[in-house]
């Protein structure tokens, strides 16, 4: 019998990952099926109730549902439980929760794009949903430094705390800072997490933060958004976030299935696709 699953967001028509998954399976014989679903905002609960009790294994989550996936879910994962947030549901005995996303942006800038992250020094852009989900991950792959810049000081405090109150023994230098603070600091890698591309805004921040040869990621993918201009102006080397979206696929795909697609012709298949 084919196996069942989906991804609930809202709105859902643009998403890539029925196309994704699709490719997966057939690289790796899996029988299953993957549609998107249209979540009514105020029905997620209900939404994910009748999917279980049609027989759907598991689903993907996307904006606005990660936050009440992640409350829905009996079994959080540690990954889940930083971020506050899910994107991945498994349907077993219970109701199981993962966010693969700092895995799959991990996974992509040194699996894909080849650059080490271990001593090198970060710049974490936003201190929103998008950047609580890839924290722990960074911190796990072992920078020397990990800046997280936010508008509100408070709000990067916060996630500063939050990794301080699990008392690890990161080898990592963990702070937070407003954009202003900025200024006399350059990085190895630089990750807009913020949604300022979707409205075509250039984020305040110095020229002169990009160091030589450094690496500007750009968690949106699809377009050239200001951050990635401003990067490729001063030297950096530029990446979207299409491999993020790929890789942290596959990690649900892993999670689900047991196996691990190749995940490099994928990325280049959404890629080459028609542009809307």
């Amino acid at each position: 019998m084919t196996d069942l699953y989906a991804v609930i967001g809202h709105p859902i028509a643009h998403s890539k990952s029925p196309l994704i998954h699709e490719a997966f399976a057939k690289q790796t014989n899996q029988d299953m099926r993957y549609e998107p679903i249209l979540g009514p905002l105020d029905g997620f609960e209900a939404t994910v109730h009748d999917l279980i009790a049609k027989g759907y294994k598991g689903v993907n989550v996307t904006v606005p549902f990660k936050f009440e996936a992640f409350k829905f879910a009996k079994q959080p994962s540690k990954r889940a439980i930083f971020a506050g947030a899910a994107n991945t549901l498994s349907f077993a005995d219970e109701v199981r929760a993962d966010n693969t996303d700092g895995a799959g942006l991990v996974r992509d800038i040194e699996g894909n794009l080849k650059v080490s992250i271990a001593a090198k020094s970060i710049l974490l852009i936003g201190a929103g949903g998008a950047a609580e989900g890839v924290l722990q991950p960074l911190l796990e792959a072992k920078p020397k430094l990990l800046v997280i810049a936010n508008r509100t000081l408070e709000k990067a405090q916060d996630m500063v705390k939050k990794v301080e109150r699990q008392k690890s023994d990161s080898p990592t230098t963990l702070t937070g800072c407003t954009f202003a603070d900025l200024q006399s600091q350059q990085f190895d890698i630089v990750i807009n997490a913020t949604s300022a591309g979707l409205t075509e805004t250039a984020l305040p921040i110095p020229n002169s933060l990009f160091a030589k040869n450094c690496l500007a990621y750009d968690m949106m993918y699809g377009r050239e958004t200001p951050f990635m201009q401003q990067a490729r102006q001063n030297g950096a080397q530029v990446a979207d976030g299409l491999g993020m979206l790929v890789e942290q696929a596959a990690e649900a795909f892993y999670i689900w299935r047991g196996v691990r697609p190749e995940t490099r012709t994928v990325i280049q298949q959404i890629r080459n696709l028609p542009k809307a």
